[in-house]
């Protein structure tokens, strides 16, 4: 290393870094592509003075030294300034000169990640390849009852029902003493989940409403995306297709001002009010948008001032437990609209999950409860949190349906389930194996973004910078450099065929069950694994 560069005990080299950076000086035409796109300013344009030796012409020349100067690319060692592996120069440079390659030892950069007294935060779910969800096997298939076990030449609607359902008695009694009737909706089962107007870029979120409205209007599957904490452009509010939309309002409540003032001016319902208490990737936490990303129409509609971090607090602070909560929050936003649309809680998943869905049993007003597994969320999170905090969701959600199905109200509150479904890829059978589990449908948001718009996160620790706005791909940035990259007409498009895609395998799925008439929720028969210990704790066939 240079005299003139200090070592420090942070000082890195190449080496020490996750991700190397190869620059085939020979290709490069010095256009300069990949340090404009770079998103962590990863690489610089470098001066370098280089000594060679020329021998002159002839018999009697002698050798002599000879300084060069020329230019080309540096990889910067700071950790601040370390390579994400975003591959981003790659896809822009014209002579495929320059590569991002992922160390071949175990990086140093965790150690030196903490300058400052700040532990790390970052984007992306944890990074645990697999699960219990990916060795599920879905066993039965009907021989006798006419299965169809080819889904694409036997025709059925793939629903769910999102609402409290309630036997017709009760229905009656329930209408008698209070004047109405809990509302129900009847989705499709793969709900967006909540990915904020603030965490998403304007491109981002624009593309996935408009694929959702696609999807209802010309397809007709009533699918359904939930907006997250901090509110919707206020156009949405007053169009028609906000009832596509399930409204979250969790515990900063942003955005809450502009949706209740629009209230009286709403053309249609929203589907759904969810109420967030809790997220997977970092329970006990609140919500986190840094100030990366708090710009002008963030700040306006959140209610803020430009360029603060908001933090939401852990819990509701006018709420103390689950029980004041449906006496006060469920219940006065099923009277602000007029008791017409479901309102659930949604939580983290933790061994409290049971005694939460208890205490909502209890009560008329619970349209449901989410539950958000250990591997969801793509928010601003300590790698601690992370890392070493949460509950699975597949133990998590089949136990919730074993205590209602105990209470005989299985068939009553719904339970959707979040957080690691499609974390490999196996998107509609991981949703399956919940559903037979017994969830009524199944939430996902890292998925959409890899399949839908691009996104390069990986359990492998590759890019995971949505936290800080510098998304490569301008999916969770509010820069417009970089989110002008972006285009929503291709993210509705592939919206879309991520939807069609899903629906197809599902209908494999279930079609051999000859359950095609209905979801085959709490279908648990149909399920083994080759684990006795997991099919033991999930009430499931063991099958080696």
């Amino acid at each position: 290393m240079p005299s003139n560069r200090p070592i420090t005990p942070s000082t890195l080299s190449i080496k020490d870094l996750p991700w190397q950076i190869h620059w085939n000086k020979d290709k490069c035409t010095l256009c300069g592509s990949c340090t404009a796109v770079c998103p962590v300013n990863a690489i610089e344009l470098g001066v370098f003075r280089k000594r060679t030796v020329e021998t002159a012409l002839g018999i009697e020349g002698s050798a002599s030294s000879v300084f060069k100067v020329y230019h080309g690319i540096r990889q910067r060692t700071d950790a601040a300034y370390a390579c994400v592996g975003c591959a981003m120069c790659t896809q822009v440079c014209p002579n495929d000169a320059i590569m991002p390659y992922r160390s071949d030892e175990a990086p140093k950069l965790p150690y030196h990640i903490n300058q400052g007294g700040q532990p790390r935060r970052r984007g992306g779910r944890r990074n645990v390849p697999g699960g219990i969800l990916d060795q599920i096997k879905f066993l039965r298939i009907s021989m006798l009852t006419d299965p169809a076990l080819d889904a694409g030449r036997h025709e059925f609607e793939v629903r769910t029902l999102l609402g409290r359902v309630l036997p017709p008695e009760e229905s009656l009694k329930h209408f008698n003493e209070n004047g109405w009737v809990p509302p129900v909706r009847e989705i499709y089962p793969l709900i967006i989940g909540s990915m904020s107007f603030g965490a998403l870029s304007p491109p981002m979120w624009e593309g996935l409403q408009m694929g959702v409205a696609y999807l209802n209007e010309e397809l007709k599957m009533p699918v359904r995306m939930c907006t997250g904490e901090g509110g919707c452009p206020p156009r949405l509010l007053r169009s028609r297709f906000l009832q596509y939309v399930i409204l979250q309002i969790a515990s900063g409540y942003f955005g809450w001002d502009e949706i209740i003032h629009a209230i009286p001016e709403m053309k249609v319902d929203p589907c759904a009010i969810e109420i967030k208490y809790g997220q997977g990737a970092k329970p006990g936490d609140g919500g986190l948008l840094m100030w990366n990303k708090v710009n002008q129409l963030i700040a306006a509609i959140r209610g803020v001032p430009v360029g603060v971090s908001l933090p939401s607090p852990p819990t509701h602070q006018t709420q103390y437990s689950i029980e004041e909560s449906v006496a006060k929050m469920i219940q006065s936003m099923s009277m602000a609209w007029g008791f017409r649309v479901p309102v659930y809680p949604k939580i983290s998943a933790t061994s409290t999950a049971l005694a939460v869905l208890n205490n909502l049993t209890r009560n008329g007003f619970a349209a449901g409860l989410a539950i958000d597994g250990e591997d969801g969320g793509t928010g601003a999170a300590y790698d601690v949190s992370m890392n070493s905090m949460g509950h699975p969701i597949a133990s998590n959600i089949r136990d919730c349906y074993l205590n209602l199905a105990a209470l005989g109200k299985q068939n009553e509150i719904p339970l959707f389930a979040g957080g690691g479904a499609g974390k490999t890829g196996n998107l509609a059978a991981n949703a399956a194996a919940l559903i037979m589990l017994g969830a009524s449908g199944v939430q996902i948001g890292k998925y959409i973004m890899q399949a839908a718009a691009g996104c390069l996160g990986s359990e492998t620790d590759r890019c995971n910078i949505c936290n800080v706005g510098l998304c490569p791909k301008g999916i969770t940035s509010q820069d417009p450099r970089l989110y002008r990259r972006l285009n929503p007409e291709d993210v509705a498009q592939r919206v879309v065929d991520v939807y069609l895609s899903f629906d197809t395998e599902l209908k494999k799925i279930i079609a051999p069950l000859g359950r095609s008439t209905s979801l085959p929720i709490g279908m648990s028969d149909a399920l083994g694994i080759n684990d006795f210990n997991a099919a033991e704790r999930l009430k499931i066939q063991y099958v080696i």
